[in-house]
């Protein structure tokens, strides 16, 4: 990857507390920068890793954070937590609520529980005026029955479908309801033709990239752990498959990164 290109990159979903061991996460940073990669948003996925984004948002200027409980961390959820989200969300760098949503590929959380989790946070989120980061793992139906259901359908900044990969059928109804779409490393695998076709079809000014660190690396480093700067490399195909240069793809993903989660320029 190039280091000396002037693009400004935000990766709008990394799970940095995962991504390196804590003393390591200053160099993760640091290689990030290197990329044009200036912010980072780091989502909570249960309460005991909530202090530690909030810690990583508090140490490095342009990591922000995300509170919420995953699906796959919700199984022993109780409607306290809520209290708990909406205490962590009050932090000035909580720029949204998640990461939330639908897991039916693993069966970690009784398929009711996850809806009640989703309803509370979705409800939460509207009532603090966040965004969500809409995770959404072989649930296409239900995460937009769902959504469409809650208060955020239509709202100014109503959030992101995390790492797309569903239909286009799925992303023309959460586009219509105001979401954006998340696009990570699979963007770049050589069988992601149905998802690049998506990627060049959703309009422009909704599309977000991400990386999901540590997973979902890109190619050529797919198989390898995943870090922020390797978002470039979903921006850089995001560029190829939209006939744009990586300027013109940095420079609309950041600002709709920034319009959507509220942060300034």
């Amino acid at each position: 990857m190039m280091s000396d290109s002037p693009v400004v990159l935000m990766d709008t979903h990394c799970h940095l507390d995962f991504v390196a061991p804590i003393d390591k996460v200053e160099e993760v940073v640091g290689r990030a920068h290197m990329a044009g990669v200036e912010r980072i948003l780091v989502p909570a996925i249960e309460m005991d890793n909530l202090p530690r984004v909030l810690s990583l948002a508090e140490k490095f200027t342009g990591v922000f954070a995300a509170a919420g409980i995953h699906p796959n961390s919700a199984a022993g959820w109780r409607d306290e937590w809520v209290d708990r989200v909406r205490e962590a969300a009050k932090h000035p760098k909580v720029v949204a609520i998640g990461e939330i949503g639908l897991d039916y590929y693993w069966d970690k959380t009784p398929k009711e529980t996850q809806h009640t989790a989703l309803a509370r946070q979705l409800e939460l989120a509207a009532e603090l005026s966040l965004p969500v980061i809409i995770h959404n793992r072989e649930a296409s139906a239900d995460t937009i029955s769902t959504l469409a259901a809650s208060p955020l359908n239509g709202s100014d900044r109503p959030g992101v479908l995390h790492s797309f990969s569903g239909d286009w059928a799925t992303a023309e109804a959460a586009l219509e309801m105001g979401f954006y779409l998340g696009f990570t490393g699979p963007l770049t695998y050589k069988k992601a033709d149905d998802l690049r076709a998506i990627a060049a079809r959703a309009p422009l000014d909704r599309i977000l990239i991400e990386t999901d660190a540590p997973y979902l690396t890109p190619e050529p480093y797919r198989g390898k752990r995943n870090e922020p700067a390797y978002v470039r490399l979903v921006a850089e195909r995001l560029a190829e498959v939209r006939g744009l240069s990586l300027p013109e793809i940095a420079t609309a993903t950041t600002a709709n990164a920034l319009r959507l989660f509220g942060i300034a320029h």
